[in-house]
């Protein structure tokens, strides 16, 4: 899916980014038409040829596997790659889900004069990434060939709903990173428990409703906890449990704000029902993920990049299972995406050309094989989980990616929320959703509330 850009005039966010306004006029801040279309290509590197280059990961604001695992793979490159010297940095700022943090990070940076040289930024983020953080577009810096060879790979290509996350306006602005749809996880040990049939999990939200709360009348423990219908976990899993519903968080040509519409105000209610029947328990993202790793809620909807914490807490401990996305009323699922794109923010043709080395090969096989056994995210490459050379052998011991990988073939784009308040149009749907939820509030009046208020800060 190509996205169309939009150009109009649009209110800034606050100091840091009207700020940010001269710093672009300057030529720091977004790439223009003309820019992108006859820039001169990076050239490459000579083999001596020290360079040194920042990048920025919310990764690195995770503990243990993210980091683990993100320490292991910059390490092989600096080995690989002894001129460029990579530093790893994660976002400025002290939010509980350091993706939250990314863009004020950046424009932070950007106003001080010290972007990083690469960034991984959200999928929902890339209108303002492209238009006004400056990202590159990689096909004018490389050439669309050089890029094209790297979404073939030396043996297995992206799967094509994934190819085109980060393109805009006929461009190739980011590179897929990692991503994720969202998967049922359950603890079937609490199945059984509660004499559920753990090998016959729910397939329906109505399914989900009553085994949640089977569970929490014969076990005490949670029943279900849906991630996605807190603010802090942003809207790409709310976005398609509405698109699953038959409706729509933002019109397509993203002209017009949907969310109050009835489909995305059943998914309210729905999630406010889980909730007063006691089948889910009154508890923020982090609580959430964290009280299901400790065996004590039956089930959640959550993305993989949790994954390899679900393991590590289940191990020897209880039986940790996986299916997909539930429905409703029998209508077909429609996966929305996770996950962040590599773009490159820098100016200078010497340290472009290092991201993009970076970029190439944090999108290798090699490296996916490594991201997708250590975190859990889906590899991109797909074909990596029918290789034996690859994740042959350690998807067939670790089914839990199964879900994932199937809804992978119909997934849609994360849609971002369009003009320079996007974040305030994000936040005020979801702010709505989880005071709908967890807080009692009239469904349809809150929701009606957050759309007339996003719509005047549409451009």
């Amino acid at each position: 899916m190509r996205r169309n850009t939009v150009k109009r005039t649009v209110p800034m966010l606050g100091l840091v980014a009207a700020s940010l306004v001269a710093f672009t006029a300057c030529g720091l801040g977004a790439t223009s038409e003309t820019e992108s279309t006859t820039a001169v290509r990076v050239p490459e590197l000579a083999a001596d040829q020290q360079v040194s280059i920042v990048f920025e990961s919310y990764n690195y604001g995770l503990a243990g596997a993210w980091t683990d695992t993100f320490d292991a793979l910059i390490a092989q490159f600096r080995a690989e790659h002894p001129n460029i010297e990579v530093t790893a940095q994660k976002p400025q700022g002290n939010s509980p889900n350091p993706t939250t943090d990314t863009i004020s990070s950046i424009q932070s940076q950007i106003v001080a004069g010290t972007p990083p040289d690469v960034a991984q930024l959200g999928f929902s983020d890339l209108d303002f990434t492209i238009h006004q953080l400056g990202a590159k577009p990689l096909d004018t810096l490389v050439g669309e060939a050089e890029v094209q060879r790297n979404f073939d790979g030396a043996q297995h290509p992206y799967a094509p709903t994934a190819r085109t996350l980060s393109d805009w306006d006929g461009h190739t602005y980011g590179v897929p990173f990692v991503l994720s749809t969202p998967v049922l996880y359950y603890n079937a040990s609490l199945f059984e428990q509660s004499g559920l049939d753990p090998a016959t999990p729910p397939t329906s939200w109505a399914q989900v409703a009553d085994a949640g709360k089977a569970i929490a009348e014969r076990t005490g423990k949670g029943g279900v906890y849906i991630d996605c219908l807190t603010k802090s976990a942003k809207d790409w899993c709310f976005q398609s449990l509405v698109r699953s519903n038959g409706g729509r968080v933002i019109s397509e040509d993203r002209g017009k704000l949907t969310y109050a519409d009835r489909p995305a105000v059943e998914v309210a209610e729905m999630g406010q029902q889980l909730v007063s029947t006691g089948a889910m328990p009154k508890l923020d993202q982090k609580q959430g993920y964290e009280a299901f790793t400790r065996g004590e809620i039956g089930m959640i909807l959550e993305s993989s990049a949790i994954q390899g914490t679900f393991m590590t807490g289940a191990k020897g401990k209880w039986d940790l299972r996986s299916a997909a996305m539930p429905s409703f009323d029998g209508r077909p699922t429609i996966p929305t995406n996770s996950g962040a794109g590599l773009h490159i923010l820098s100016n200078d043709p010497v340290k472009q050309r290092a991201a993009w080395e970076l970029i190439t090969f944090l999108t290798s096989e090699a490296a996916y094989t490594k991201i997708s056994q250590g975190i859990g995210y889906l590899p991109l490459r797909t074909g990596l989980l029918d290789d034996a050379n690859g994740l042959a052998t350690w998807s067939k011991a670790n089914p839990l990616l199964a879900p994932n990988v199937a809804q992978l073939e119909r997934m849609e784009p994360w849609i971002s929320m369009p003009g320079n308040s996007y974040l305030q149009i994000r936040d005020g749907m979801m702010e709505a959703v989880e005071s709908i939820v967890f807080q009692g509030r009239d469904p349809q009046s809150t929701l009606t509330a957050a759309h007339e208020a996003g719509a005047r800060l549409l451009p």
